[in-house]
């Protein structure tokens, strides 16, 4: 046997080894990609599993809410009216029982207007800049503090999953702040920079130090909340000084 014959055999194996090696190494990324892909998918439907369980505690909570709302004006409101114009209506004077007509209509009104809140429609219906007047009139009518809002920009016809969600992190940081920052003055603001569309809910109350788990714990939640929705949840505030609270949405 020459050397030539032992060249093309050493080329010849090593041929094949590196076909062998380079098929092995094809093989193991196709496996790790495989394997990566998997664990991607896994994180994903984590995230939507998260995302939707989210949305339905919101909804929950919301319905919670109007539920008790609704209850209270039928105790409080509606079964007053009823009342009123029952004795209205009991009158022998023709313009008492007029006022008692007119009272029932008030009650018709009254009733469809809460039947609307049985349901979470208004959510699809109404704009946030909308949401957030009517919950600062409902402060201002309380007379615990003054309210002011602004806005530089629309925010524009938000997908529903992002409305409820911003809905219910106002709802409950605007009830924290009347709860326990006991402030003279709540201000929302809405307005944009290059990066995100920011809400910022501002009171001049007591303040409260973030570092502290006790305080903080609560706003933990709604920065979760908040990233649901590919947001961010910022909190600045010190004892005396008020909190600052900017909902962050990207462009």
């Amino acid at each position: 046997m020459n050397p030539t014959e032992d060249q093309i055999y050493v080329i010849i194996f090593s041929t094949l080894f590196l076909g062998g090696l380079m098929s092995t190494f094809v093989i193991a990324m196709v496996f790790i990609h495989r394997q990566r892909q998997a664990q991607n998918k896994q994180k994903l439907d984590q995230i939507k599993l998260e995302h939707e369980k989210t949305l339905l505690n919101i909804e929950n909570e919301i319905q919670q809410e109007t539920l008790t709302y609704v209850g209270r004006e039928l105790h409080d409101n509606i079964g007053q009216l009823l009342s009123l114009a029952k004795l209205y209506l009991g009158s022998s004077k023709p313009e008492k029982q007029q006022e008692g007509k007119e009272t029932i209509n008030q009650v018709i009104s009254e009733v469809r207007a809460l039947s609307k809140n049985l349901n979470l429609d208004w959510v699809e219906t109404l704009t946030l800049e909308d949401f957030i007047i009517q919950q600062l009139q409902k402060i201002e009518s309380t007379g615990l503090c003054k309210t002011i809002f602004e806005s530089s920009i629309h925010l524009g016809d938000l997908p529903k999953d992002q409305k409820l969600v911003l809905v219910r992190v106002i709802q409950e940081v605007l009830n924290n702040a009347i709860k326990h920052a006991s402030p003279d003055t709540i201000q929302i603001k809405i307005w944009q920079d290059n990066e995100s569309k920011q809400i910022e809910i501002r009171d001049d109350g007591k303040g409260f130090d973030t570092s502290l788990k006790s305080s903080g714990s609560g706003m933990v939640n709604l920065e979760k909340r908040m990233g649901t929705i590919g947001g961010n949840f910022i909190i600045t505030s010190n004892p005396g000084n008020g909190t600052l609270i900017r909902l962050l949405l990207p462009i």
